[in-house]
């Protein structure tokens, strides 16, 4: 399976191996690497079409976000030994797009990253368990499947056991058996108060109050910008740069949040509030941002883009398609 990102991205340190309580995870809203950087660049534009991007065209374009040239052809270097994307050569221009898979997957993390605060109480108060034994010795192993469930949404509530409020489909079994390979059990389970100071919340599995930071800090560093954006303030390559950094930040909380009810979540809770920033700040620009993206990748062919097509919220929601071609 094509990642496109990588989970280290959203939780820096090596997974512990015993939970003991709240998971001490270091969290960050920093800027991405540059591969992270030039995946949601490239899909913020090209995901529902995978348009051709000559390499001279997606270098220029991380240029404007500080990332060196080499660094850059770096990046797509290695983007595309892992999948993510697929090369054309004419002479000595070379062109990159998004590979089918890689496509596939991010058209799917989209409608995930769309659904963040669009928040609903139809919950059925059941929790997936998913309980695994594994020899110690085979990290490798266990990492992989830890990581497989991370992405997911799942958290360790003990070591070996990790759960998610989401019923898990017949593809999601599919998946977790091939991550799997050794002793794993799943239920859905319905918990159990013992009215005792032993009993552990399954809510507690997350760290609430660290995902209410991340929430916090994210709507504190962008909502300034709603009124320039508002005011046609923001356009160039100033548009596509907070538009592709907005959602970098943005795409890690359906990983980080495991969009419980709110009736679950402690008072105020700010979900609903950072999707509206977000909103606002990605459809808002996305005009702006997409000529931007044309004049740049134009420049360099002299010719029309308009397979270069931004995309809303509203487009993620539902499903972003590559057109046929």
């Amino acid at each position: 399976m094509v990642r496109p990102f990588d989970i280290d991205e959203v939780f820096p340190e090596v997974f512990p191996e015993v939970v003991a309580g709240p998971p001490r995870r270091r969290r960050r809203q920093s800027a991405s690497s540059a591969q992270g950087l030039a995946v949601t660049l490239i899909a913020d534009y090209t995901v529902h079409t995978r348009a051709w991007l000559p390499s001279g065209a997606i270098v220029a374009l991380l240029g404007e976000f500080g990332v060196t040239s080499g660094a850059a052809r770096t990046s797509i270097s290695r983007l595309t030994r892992r999948g993510v994307l697929e090369g054309s050569r004419q002479g000595r221009f070379s062109s990159y797009r998004l590979t089918e898979d890689a496509a596939t997957d991010l058209s799917n993390g989209g409608t995930a990253i769309a659904a963040v605060g669009a928040d609903s109480d139809a919950w059925d108060g059941l929790w997936t368990v998913v309980v695994f034994s594994m020899p110690e010795q085979e990290s490798t192993r266990r990492r992989a499947l830890r990581e497989h469930l991370r992405w997911n949404g799942y958290a360790a509530l003990y070591d070996g056991v990790w759960i998610s409020p989401d019923p898990l489909p017949l593809k999601g079994r599919a998946e977790l058996a091939a991550a799997a390979l050794g002793a794993v059990t799943v239920f859905r389970a319905q918990h159990l108060e013992l009215q005792a100071e032993a009993d552990r919340n399954p809510v507690e599995a997350w760290d609430v109050p660290g995902i209410a930071k991340e929430y916090e800090t994210f709507i504190d560093q962008w909502s300034p910008l709603l009124p320039r954006i508002a005011a046609g303030e923001v356009t160039g390559a100033s548009a596509v740069r907070t538009r592709t950094e907005v959602m970098d930040v943005y795409r890690r909380f359906p990983v980080l949040d495991p969009m419980l009810p709110v009736a679950l979540m402690p008072p105020n809770w700010p979900r609903r509030r950072a999707r509206e920033v977000f909103v606002g700040i990605y459809d808002g620009l996305l005009e702006p941002a997409q000529d931007h993206v044309r004049a740049v990748v134009a420049g360099v062919t002299d010719e029309p883009c308009p397979d270069i097509r931004a995309h809303t919220v509203a487009h993620m929601a539902s499903g972003v398609r590559r057109d046929s071609t």
